[in-house]
């Protein structure tokens, strides 16, 4: 598996932990949807990042594209709501995302899917968490981003604007409300050398 913790990452190896929650700062989107913001986090990200990287039985997979199969460009792992959790702090963080949103979401977040992206050509195109209840409820996805910063866009489904936030050295980024069904997010590609990313993304029973 390619990648290492580089440059600035290195200054970001100490003790892993949360911060509060408190700071986080809200945008509404318009039709329904908001995104919450929370830079830094998770402390130590560097430090979970080398545990992850190392101890996650990551793997790839390949998905039927038009008239071809081709590789998914990141590694995938996925931990249903009754797997243990690779690391306790996103247990923890899982925790404290599920008491902060208690009154909004009304449910605990349950799963964890986890990308890596191992440099610049690995990437997400775009799209919104659909699959399940997302396709017709409001609901919410956590991420939290640890490694180097990779941009999360967002836009309108249909089109529209694009919203651009950096996310990666502990950053929390939650979509609410209505964002799945009627926006659209996406890690680009770049041609830029960038260094290797994880997201963890914590979602509710059912929205995938």
């Amino acid at each position: 598996m390619s990648g290492a913790v580089q440059g600035s990452l290195l200054d970001d190896l100490d003790d892993v932990g949360l911060r509060s929650l408190a700071p986080t700062s809200r945008t509404e989107l318009g039709r329904g949807a908001w995104i919450d913001v929370r830079r830094g986090w998770l402390t130590g990200a560097g430090t979970l990042f080398e545990r992850l990287a190392r101890e996650v039985p990551w793997r790839g997979e390949r998905r039927q594209m038009y008239d071809r199969v081709v590789d998914v460009p990141r590694l995938l792992c996925f931990y249903d709501e009754d797997d243990p959790l690779p690391d306790p702090v996103l247990a923890a963080a899982r925790e404290a995302l599920t008491s902060h949103y208690a009154a909004e979401l009304g449910e605990p977040f349950r799963t964890a899917g986890l990308c890596y992206y191992r440099d610049g050509r690995d990437s997400v195109a775009w799209h919104g968490d659909r699959i399940g209840r997302g396709n017709t409820e409001d609901t919410m996805v956590a991420i939290v981003s640890i490694g180097a910063p990779r941009p999360l866009l967002l836009r309108p489904r249909g089109g529209g604007q694009t919203l651009r936030y950096p996310a990666g050295l502990g950053d929390l980024i939650v979509m609410g409300g209505s964002c799945q069904r009627t926006w659209e997010h996406a890690v680009p590609k770049t041609a830029k050398p960038v260094g290797p990313r994880i997201s963890i993304q914590f979602r509710p029973r059912g929205v995938r």
